[in-house]
């Protein structure tokens, strides 16, 4: 089962009406070039500037690693132990964190999969962030994609906007995963974010609920992030309507 992890340093209050929310799959720290560098991946996640990033492919000592450099909090859910240590997803934020979750996405033999809902303050609501990691087979995700809505974006005692994020491993749309979470979310026109250096597929995504407002989704291209991972990131700049 999924475990988590906190750290309370750079928390602020959120007076910004526009929240900017990242998903990155740093594949471990191992940049394209065969180097593991933390320090790479912390400087793009410096460049991106966003107040809450969902990571996949990451070990718990190097999501704490992450945090210290970033001085943001973080939590962790841990879908594997290896023998490198423990493996899976994190949420790095500078908002105040109200509450968190880890859940469990496994199915059956597969691989091991896991999901991250951190609850936010902003302003006078709480946003709920789901940060997933999916399965590389249809039939796989089409399970996930259920449980994940079902069992946790649908919770009745949860108010206030959502937004999913992460490594969906969806590499043909219109496919399971986007229609059923499209039938819940909106978002905006899917982006190429793998391979890095030429993207073909838009395996990251970011989708919000009606009570928020897209009003930009990017890929973030820079040099040095071509390099960092095989994925790019891909960053939402979000309005709350009303805000």
């Amino acid at each position: 089962m999924a475990g988590t992890k906190g750290s309370i340093s750079g928390a602020r209050t959120a007076s910004a009406e526009v929240v900017r929310v990242a998903t990155y799959n740093i594949h471990r720290a191992r940049g394209l070039d065969g180097q593991v560098s933390l320090s790479r991946i912390a400087d793009v996640l410096r460049q991106i500037d966003a107040d809450v990033v969902g990571v996949q492919e990451v070990y718990e000592a190097q999501a704490e690693h992450l945090a210290r450099d970033l001085e943001m909090q973080f939590v962790t859910g841990v879908t594997v132990h290896r023998s490198d240590g423990a493996y899976g997803n994190a949420i790095f934020t500078r908002l105040p964190l109200q509450g968190v979750a880890t859940f469990d996405l496994s199915v059956r033999t597969r691989e091991a999969r896991g999901g991250i809902r951190v609850d936010l303050a902003l302003r006078n609501h709480t946003l709920h962030v789901f940060n997933v990691h999916l399965g590389l087979r249809g039939r796989e995700r089409a399970e996930q994609v259920k449980w994940l809505v079902e069992r946790h974006i649908l919770w009745d005692d949860r108010t206030g906007p959502r937004v999913v994020i992460g490594d969906l491993n969806e590499w043909f749309p219109p496919g399971r995963v986007g229609r059923a979470l499209r039938r819940e979310f909106t978002s905006l026109r899917r982006r190429l974010t793998h391979p890095a250096l030429l993207p073909l597929w838009a395996l990251d995504r970011i989708y919000w609920d009606h009570a928020v407002r897209g009003e930009s989704l990017r890929v973030h291209r820079s040099r040095l992030a071509r390099v960092a991972s095989d994925h790019l990131p891909l960053v939402a700049s979000l309005r709350l309507v009303g805000s």
